[in-house]
């Protein structure tokens, strides 16, 4: 039964959420759309490198940037990587919600096996065309085609040696195109107008990789005033790799508009926005501060400031988030651990696919046990 203190329907959402995405970002969305209160459980470093491997970032980093995620109610820090009725009940949930993936043990078991008996499991649709496995991949990879053309023969090669294992793919882990509609941007969007009294802040950048240094940035713009309202102008992939170099973005402005919107800080965000913030954009959305963090400013193509008219006009203040991560340092960690990736990648495909082939077996002897009843 649901506690009293807690709304009608309250739904737990247990996870590594490591290398947070969109997709993560869209299963806590469907789940929270299915009752009224959403709690999710985040795994501590321990469990998942003892289930799956080392993770990317730490449970620190990681209890964090679920928190920051609009759906998400509570979190639990540390929670068990196999959930059972003693869980769900602990935290006065009616359900726990997974996606149509599958999760397994150390030992190949289902982690929500229990849960599922007992008829207290709900299912949500994973998002297609990202995941951790994806994200990484295009890390080590670092080809321009890479937020582009998935199709790219070398992207391809290097995703398969990476999560592959050496009998195929597991239908659950794998890349594929995303593809960005309306539809989904509205699914994330806010839609929220900026009210008499909102201080209307603006900040510009790629925010790649979406992290917790972001996060951190993020909070400390929103908390500049009391009734804020943040509106993040994302740089279009060319103008991103035109100042960031090497072969940045790692994700196209598709997935980065997705990744900001889900951010409990955000109320907008101007896709495609322009490098030198001027006049138009200020006058258009009635900017009363403009921010920048502490990391370099870049000029624009004609060597000018990007933010000489609101200095200008005495708008342009510098943040101090207190955190210093960057997305090539989010990359910098993938490489130095590139050779224990790819075996928590391979370990994974290997597990999921004999669970995927145990249970074509059965699926296929269900339906030749019922063949065989109606021919006699």
């Amino acid at each position: 039964l649901v506690m009293t203190w807690y709304p009608t329907l309250c739904l737990l959402v247990m996870t590594c959420y490591d290398m947070v995405h969109y997709g993560h970002s869209n299963q806590l969305r469907q789940a929270k759309a299915m009752g009224d209160y959403l709690v999710v459980g985040v795994h501590t470093d321990g469990e998942i490198s003892k289930h799956k491997g080392p993770p990317v970032f730490t449970q620190a980093e990681r209890y964090k940037m679920v928190r920051a995620i609009k759906w998400v109610d509570e979190i639990v820090e540390g929670a068990p990587y196999v959930t059972t009725l003693d869980t769900l009940d602990k935290h006065s949930c009616d359900f726990c919600v997974h996606g149509d993936d599958i999760t397994l043990t150390v030992d190949g078991e289902d982690t929500y096996a229990e849960v599922k008996r007992e008829g207290r499991y709900r299912e949500c649709r994973r998002t297609q065309g990202v995941s951790t496995t994806d994200l990484v991949g295009r890390m080590l990879l670092m080809t321009k085609a890479h937020h582009s053309n998935l199709d790219n023969s070398n992207y391809q090669q290097h995703t398969d040696n990476f999560g592959k294992g050496p009998k195929g793919h597991s239908p659950w882990t794998g890349v594929s195109q995303f593809l960005q509609t309306s539809q989904k941007i509205i699914q994330f969007a806010s839609g929220k107008e900026p009210q008499p009294g909102d201080t209307i802040i603006y900040v510009a950048g790629a925010f790649d990789l979406f992290h917790i240094g972001h996060v951190d940035f993020l909070e400390a713009v929103y908390k500049l005033a009391e009734k804020p309202y943040v509106i993040v102008g994302l740089h279009f992939d060319q103008e991103v790799n035109r100042y960031k170099g090497k072969n940045y973005p790692i994700m196209n402005v598709h997935e980065r508009t997705l990744s900001v919107l889900a951010c409990r800080y955000v109320s907008e965000v101007v896709i495609g926005a322009p490098y030198a913030v001027g006049k138009d954009l200020l006058d258009h959305f009635k900017v009363d501060l403009v921010i920048h963090g502490k990391t370099e400013v870049f000029p624009d193509k004609d060597s000018s400031d990007p933010y000489a008219e609101p200095k200008k006009r005495g708008i342009f203040r510098t943040v101090d988030s207190g955190n210093s991560l960057t997305t090539d340092d989010i990359v910098q960690r993938i490489i130095e651990n590139r050779l224990q990736f790819e075996a928590r990648n391979q370990k994974k495909e290997a597990k999921e696919l004999a669970v995927f082939e145990a249970m074509k077996r059965q699926v296929e002897g269900a339906v030749s046990g019922a063949s065989a009843r109606a021919a006699h």
